[in-house]
């Protein structure tokens, strides 16, 4: 029965998805969507792989990586090397690109996942740095000047493809026994041991999987904008990303989806006002933080249920107003 509700919820979601799919693609290929909010809309759907991969490895596995911009990096350089370079399709370069952030995850992972708290966070701060410094000095791929010349092959579709399936891959993950040790980990992870929970393995795990879809992000960003450049994975990146997590709130696919779109529409409605824009941005941020500092959605998840409760809330209580 529960097998059941699921089967048919995932198959209402991607119907959902199709319908958003068709009805965005149509504005486009009409020019009702102009080319600067296309370019906001691929880079909402990188920005929610991006925030929903780290979410697995801050919200619900409780770590504290902000070094995601390094695994992004990864991405963007080995699949622009394999199209560039090698010549093949895009759909490989990107499973290389994946391929190769996840195995830096795995082997990074290892040993600074027994870490925890400020320790961890410093570490992952750090290795997200090495890796950009390392790429800055191999000429193979540009150096300082960037890995140009990357063939567009990142479109709407594309984007959506794989923002689709990063959702529905991190979201089954979460569902199934090994997300619930990863969450089982966040909640305490001395009794999880205690439990007989690998916990080291589940963060390793965790860590691997947001490094691979990271991986998948960077890859889009590179064949999106012509170039790969150390400029644009710096630790700012990171902290943007992480920034988008909080904001939706940890733990919470729904949340990640909702701050992705929200603050990469804010930052481009205010591209206008270069010099106000960064004000603006983080006072709404700390406003924010002050009167909902579990973020938009604290640890829930959007569902019909949940809005059938609310608006049947709100129309209890305007009948109880009169």
């Amino acid at each position: 029965m529960k097998l059941l509700q699921k089967t048919k919820s995932d198959i209402m979601a991607l119907v959902a998805c199709l319908v958003v799919y068709a009805t965005i693609q149509g504005l486009i290929l009409t020019d009702v969507i102009g080319p600067f909010w296309q370019l906001n809309i691929v880079l909402i759907g990188i920005n929610i792989i991006l925030v929903v991969s780290l979410n697995l490895i801050n919200g619900f596995t409780g770590q504290f990586s902000i070094g995601h911009a390094g695994f992004m990096a990864i991405g963007a350089y080995v699949s622009a090397v394999l199209t560039v370079k090698f010549q093949l399709p895009f759909i490989i370069a990107i499973a290389g690109g994946a391929l190769g952030a996840g195995a830096l995850g795995f082997a990074i992972g290892l040993p600074t996942l027994r870490l925890n708290g400020d320790y961890l966070a410093i570490a992952t701060l750090g290795l997200g740095e090495i890796i950009r410094i390392t790429i800055l000095n191999i000429q193979y791929v540009g150096g300082a000047s960037g890995f140009m010349g990357i063939p567009r092959y990142t479109d709407f579709t594309w984007m959506f493809a794989f923002t689709v399936f990063t959702v529905f891959v991190i979201k089954n993950f979460i569902d199934s026994t090994h997300g619930r040790a990863c969450i089982s980990v966040r909640e305490n992870e001395i009794a999880a041991e205690a439990m007989g929970i690998d916990t080291t393995k589940y963060k390793v795990l965790a860590f691997t999987i947001g490094a691979a879809f990271a991986g998948v992000a960077g890859s889009l960003f590179s064949h999106y904008f012509y170039i790969a450049h150390p400029a644009s994975f710096t630790f700012m990146k990171s902290f943007d990303i992480l920034t988008m997590v909080v904001l939706g709130g940890l733990g919470s696919i729904s949340g990640s989806i909702t701050a992705a779109v929200l603050l990469t529409f804010v930052s481009a409605a205010l591209a206008s006002y270069p010099e106000w824009r960064m004000i603006i941005y983080s006072l709404m941020l700390i406003i924010l933080m002050l009167y909902r500092p579990q973020g938009l959605f604290g640890n829930k998840e959007l569902s019909m249920k949940m809005l059938s409760r609310w608006t049947g809330g709100k129309k209890h209580g305007s009948t109880q107003g009169n």
